[in-house]
């Protein structure tokens, strides 16, 4: 049984609106800069606050600087978040994303309450969760993770696996595949990922989606809080950044 975390004081006082605002209005400038070195426009970028861990007040400071979308990596979590405060599947005015690895027996959870699912990464999962949006009456939005670091501890797909993946993921009337989702290498220097978000920009790029209805290449998900400015170079439209959002997590 989940429940929504209490803030600390030191985590209280570093998600109040005040800073939070201060902080995406320093995270957007970053964004613009990385897209003038581009060639692009800032109005491609979505921003996914990954909200993990905080509580619900850095949700209404997200919302007050602007955001919209949110992301959890524990279904429970994003649960009990989304019925504090719906999605827009639900009726609200922001929009849930999964971002974390699912296990099968919490579907469910993602089919009731959101509105995005950004690490489908096998078959079986597919399956599941394609048969838990039906009975939802509802298509889910889905980003397919790609292990692109060849890391063994994490999850995705591997590279050479994907494009035959996204074949098989036309079966699935009920999940709408919008693109590609990859976490870079953690590392001091951005730039020494720059060739991984590039493996994945060929991979996004190289897929042939006009036979397969349920794929749509829209979304490239690569670039975190220590990494987006490269990832934005290198083409991609919607980063996940918590830190330099709400500050250091309080896993205690």
């Amino acid at each position: 049984m989940s429940k929504i975390p209490d803030a600390t004081p030191e985590v209280e006082a570093q998600i109040q609106p005040d800073a939070v605002h201060e902080r995406v209005q320093s995270i957007q400038a970053r964004i613009a800069q990385a897209c003038e070195r581009a060639g692009r426009s800032p109005n491609e970028i979505t921003v996914v606050a990954v909200s993990k861990t905080f509580p619900m007040q850095a949700i209404a400071s997200g919302t007050g600087a602007g955001l919209k979308h949110f992301g959890e990596n524990r279904a429970r979590q994003l649960r009990d978040k989304a019925k504090a405060r719906p999605g827009a599947f639900e009726g609200g005015d922001i929009k849930w994303h999964m971002v974390g690895h699912l296990q099968t027996n919490k579907a469910k959870f993602i089919a009731r309450h959101a509105d995005w699912f950004d690490a489908l990464d096998s078959p079986r999962l597919a399956e599941e969760l394609d048969k838990r949006a039906a009975k939802n009456d509802r298509t889910i939005p889905c980003l397919v993770q790609v292990n692109i670091t060849g890391d063994e501890q994490k999850y995705g797909l591997d590279p050479s696996e994907t494009h035959d993946y996204l074949d098989h993921c036309a079966q699935y009337d009920h999940l709408a595949i919008r693109g590609l989702m990859a976490l870079g290498s953690f590392v001091d220097d951005p730039e020494e990922v720059r060739g991984e978000f590039q493996k994945m920009r060929t991979l996004f790029d190289t897929y042939d989606a006009s036979d397969n209805p349920q794929v749509e290449m829209a979304e490239l998900s690569i670039g975190m809080s220590n990494d987006f400015e490269v990832a934005i170079e290198e083409g991609s439209t919607m980063i996940r950044l918590g830190t330099s959002i709400f500050g250091p997590r309080d896993y205690e």
